[in-house]
């Protein structure tokens, strides 16, 4: 049986979680109040720490899941995510528009990455 890890584990929820050659992300937010750029690239800097830490980097990353609050903000957050996406190495995405856990919360990204 695949070994599962858990790291920065909470009653909630785990930050990381390594199944076999999989890492998967906690939902990763920004500076609650900041502008949709700023929240992203805040969120962007924590996926390249978590995904460090678990062995891996941003071109391991299979799949991403994107959350606004508003999709007015679409341009905005894709300047930031096409300026941090190495060429050549765009994964599956996804962005729609949902209610955040906090009105002051303009985004959320959720990452499945490959380990290496």
């Amino acid at each position: 049986m695949t070994e599962i890890t858990r790291k920065h584990t909470g009653q909630r929820m785990s930050q990381i979680v390594i199944h076999g050659e999989t890492i998967y992300l906690a939902g990763q937010v920004g500076t609650a109040g900041a502008s949709v750029e700023q929240q992203t690239k805040d969120c962007l800097a924590k996926i390249d720490a978590l995904l460090a830490e678990a062995g891996s980097s941003k071109t391991r990353i299979l799949q991403t899941v994107i959350w606004l609050a508003d999709m007015k903000d679409f341009a905005e957050m894709n300047a930031v995510w096409d300026a941090w996406v190495p060429e050549g190495h765009a994964p599956a995405r996804a962005c729609g528009e949902a209610k955040l856990a906090r009105e002051d919360l303009l985004v959320e990204f959720i990452v499945t990455a490959a380990k290496g």
